[in-house]
């Protein structure tokens, strides 16, 4: 008996020494800027249903796992074009296959507010996960409020901050509260930015003390990432989107991790908190989504249900969507890096088609690479849908008589803003020796230039200083809808149809 004894208290005081009361591990699965449901590039890369297998599995490894979405999914895409039962699709797939994934906590991203007010309302009720913004407001003619849920009737505020709580075998208990921030670029009348950085600093000061750690949950350029990092030094984790493409940035010991867009990529962010030091351990991995990791039966079943209503209406759109239009052995490069950063052979071929549409009669032709959004390459056969996928914006060609000053710091700031949706492809535009050139010959700053512009660029988004307002724009003429120039998709196709 009295050994009995002695093994119960060797037993007792063996597990009070390994119990860790004091740290708890959690994860979390990020993605950010997913416009596609379905895999990419010919079904290498991406897809939701692959993703779904992923967190399902990160569940099994530890309960305590989060799903995030960094902004941007509602827009833009192909599908969310389509019209359903009378009404444009805009995000609606999108939602249904994150309710299905069970989503944690999303911030919005500029490119939610692309949809209407109406809509945005409507992906906003039908989403049943959480969402969380601390500087964008819901803008009427009579008050500014946050933006809402409405569901049977009653309504519920996006709020400006988010608490989980997390709980381990051991009976270890935190609070983890979220803050989120998206940039201003996408003007709206019915959307209030407030800034960012402040709304930063004080949705953490409302927070800190009613939780043990804050992380960030943003939809920013990285700059702005870091310059949110040098505020609030003591968020660990800043989990950001934006810029499409994958990078993991330190400021001080604020970790800075987005992934690549269209779930290309996803971060596993495995964490352990110590509750005694505060102290937080972060391990990241970044994850490839491809055709090796088998999709969720579940999701899958969803994303396929999408897939055949986008081959059904796609017909409404276009006669004869799965002509091929074009033979190619050498890819057509739309990838997001490349197709924001230099030159490629896909955006030669939409500014050649640019200039095309108007006969050859212009002396250049710009687009921003931000509208090329298929994030893919393009090789053998190519169908027309294929160009539907890679403009999902569409939007008319508009010729334009500039100003040879204008249309140089047009160029330069194209160049300058490589690495962003604001990076120019270019028709007989090179620069030579440092000098800008047009159809081969030196830029003359006094000389009136005719342009074939993407109407984006005309609108002042990406490049402030450039809208049909700006005084060095002479003219513009804008395309009828009989016209191959009223729709950038429409010129391309016509294009490589010549070819």
């Amino acid at each position: 008996m009295k050994l009995i004894k002695i093994l119960v208290c060797f037993l007792f005081l063996f597990s009070a020494c390994t119990k860790k009361d004091h740290t708890l591990d959690f994860t979390f699965l990020q993605l950010n800027d997913v416009y596609e449901i379905a895999p990419i590039q010919g079904g290498a890369f991406g897809g939701m249903a692959r993703v779904a297998t992923v967190h399902q599995a990160l569940l099994k490894e530890n309960p305590n796992t989060l799903l995030f979405m960094a902004g941007d999914f509602l827009n833009p895409s192909l599908l969310g074009t389509l019209k359903v039962a009378g009404e444009r699709v805009r995000g609606k797939q999108m939602i249904e296959v994150m309710n299905a994934m069970n989503f944690d906590l999303v911030a919005f991203g500029n490119h939610e507010f692309d949809v209407s007010q109406k809509d945005l309302q409507k992906r906003l009720n039908e989403s049943t996960f959480p969402w969380i913004t601390s500087n964008v407001k819901l803008k009427t003619k009579e008050v500014i409020l946050p933006f809402y849920k409405e569901i049977n009737g009653k309504k519920q505020a996006v709020n400006e901050t988010f608490i989980k709580e997390f709980s381990d075998e051991d009976g270890t208990k935190i609070k983890v509260g979220f803050i989120s921030v998206c940039i201003p670029s996408n003007p709206k009348e019915f959307v209030q930015y407030e800034n960012m950085f402040e709304k930063a600093k004080v949705s953490y000061a409302a927070l800190k003390d009613k939780v043990d750690v804050v992380f960030g949950l943003t939809h920013v350029k990285l700059a702005n990432d870091k310059r949110i990092a040098k505020l609030i030094p003591n968020l660990p984790l800043i989990m950001g989107g934006h810029e499409h493409t994958n990078s993991l940035n330190f400021v001080g010991n604020v970790q800075i991790s987005k992934a690549d867009a269209n779930a290309k990529t996803v971060y596993i962010h495995r964490i352990s908190f110590d509750k005694k030091t505060k102290k937080t351990r972060i391990i990241s991995e970044l994850k490839e989504i491809n055709s090796a990791i088998k999709e969720d039966e579940k999701v899958g079943q969803i994303v396929n249900k999408w897939q055949t209503i986008l081959t059904s209406k796609i017909k409404e759109i276009i006669p004869k969507p799965f002509e091929i239009i074009y033979n190619t052995k050498v890819p057509l490069d739309g990838r997001d890096t490349p197709i924001r950063s230099i030159e490629t052979n896909l955006g030669q071929v939409i500014t050649e088609a640019m200039s095309f549409a108007y006969q050859d009669e212009v002396d250049c032709a710009l687009v921003n690479g931000g509208s090329i959004r298929i994030d893919d390459q393009l090789i053998g056969n190519i169908r027309a849908v294929a160009i539907f996928r890679v403009l999902p914006y569409g939007g008319p060609i508009l010729k334009v008589k500039i100003k040879g000053s204008l249309l140089k710091r047009v160029l330069d700031y194209g160049v300058l803003a490589s690495g962003t949706g604001a990076y120019l492809q270019r028709f007989n535009a090179e620069k030579i020796e440092e000098k800008w050139h047009v159809k081969n010959k030196k830029l003359n700053v006094n000389k009136t230039y005719t342009v074939a512009f993407s109407d984006y660029l005309l609108k002042g988004f990406d490049i402030p200083f450039l809208s049909d307002t700006s005084a060095g724009v002479l003219e513009i003429y804008r395309p009828k809808d009989s016209e191959v120039s009223s729709d950038i998709r429409k010129a391309v196709i016509a294009y490589l149809k010549t070819k």
